[in-house]
Parts: C-alpha cells; sequence; structure tokens
C-alpha cells in the first residue's frame, strides 16, 4: 500500500536540502544572485506549488471530514505556517528586487528571511512528520490513503508550470552539489 503521508515525508527531504542549501548561501559574503532566485522558485514552485499544494487541497480537506479543523488544532496551525513562510519568501523576492537595483541592503534582507524561513520549515517539518502525519495514519483508511497518494501522483506528474516532482528534485540537487560538497 502507498500512503499519502509517507509521500509527504519524502517531499519534506527534498526540501529540507533546499534549506540545508539556503543555509550555506547566507553565509557567503558576495551572493550568487541566480542561485538566490534558483532557491526562491524552488520554494514558490515546489514547496509551496506542490508539496503545500497537496496538503492543502487534498489532505487536510480529508482530514476535515474526520474531524480535523481547519481553523485551529494542528491542521489550523500547519495552515498558518504556511502562511507566515509565504511571507518569508515574499520578503526574499523584495530584498534581491533591491539588491538587482544595486541596493546592498538588499543582501542582509534577503539573507535574514531566508533564514526564518528555514527556522520555521525545519520546525513545520518535524511538527508534520511526528505528529499531525501520525494523527493522518490513525485517522484515514487504507483506502483513502492509497486514494490520496494516486491524487498526488498525479500533481507530481503534471508538475507546476511545466517541472515535474522529478525536475525539481534535480534542480535542489545542482544547488547542493555547488554549495555542500559531498
Amino acid at each position: 500500500m502507498n500512503q499519502a503521508t509517507k509521500n509527504l515525508e519524502d517531499d519534506h527531504v527534498n526540501i529540507l536540502q533546499l534549506i540545508e542549501v539556503m543555509g550555506v548561501m547566507t553565509s557567503q559574503s558576495e551572493p550568487n544572485i541566480s542561485h538566490l532566485e534558483e532557491a526562491v522558485d524552488l520554494i514558490k514552485n515546489y514547496a509551496d506549488g506542490m508539496h503545500h499544494a497537496k496538503e492543502e487541497n487534498l489532505l487536510f480537506p480529508k482530514l476535515g471530514e474526520h474531524g480535523f479543523s481547519n481553523v485551529q488544532g494542528p491542521v489550523g496551525m500547519m495552515l498558518q505556517e504556511h502562511t507566515i513562510g509565504r511571507e518569508y519568501v515574499r520578503g526574499i523576492t523584495e530584498a534581491l528586487n533591491l539588491l538587482k537595483e544595486g541596493d546592498l541592503s538588499g543582501i542582509s534582507l534577503a539573507y535574514l528571511n531566508m533564514f526564518r524561513y528555514g527556522e520555521l520549515l525545519e520546525h513545520h517539518i518535524y511538527k508534520e512528520n511526528n505528529m499531525l502525519f501520525r494523527m493522518a495514519d490513525e485517522a484515514l483508511s487504507d483506502q483513502e490513503q492509497e486514494a490520496l497518494y494516486l491524487k498526488f501522483q498525479t500533481i507530481e506528474n503534471q508538475g507546476v508550470n511545466g517541472q515535474s516532482k522529478n525536475d525539481f528534485v534535480d534542480r535542489i540537487t545542482a544547488l547542493k552539489v555547488a554549495y555542500i560538497p559531498s
């Protein structure tokens, strides 16, 4: 049996690799703007556009059918953290725009928002993997898990903005190779 929660945890491995790369990026005195933009694009289209979409559009509504609230409790908290993460990404994007206009204050603003995003997501992923997904495993039947998993597979194969999950993972790997020696 394929579990939807396992699929989401697999995404988390990739997202944590991206966060690790971002941590190294923020230690650079001379930022590579194209790499920073690549990281932002991966956040927007993979972490948010694909992964959070699977949670927000499929898993969380299914959990709602089992009594989980979207306003409070673990699902409500995860949704709130998704919103906070999007604010950090907006901050990174605005800072990169400043940097491209020649305003060097954009470096520290981009790095600060990247750090905060990474810190938020590390804690967020821990809570999902160790609490929310375990609750989902208890609440959802094997058939519901399988049905969600198949819908997740469709999303991953159809992709976001012409990129499949495998394309996103390849791009994360390329950044990792550039910043984290084996």
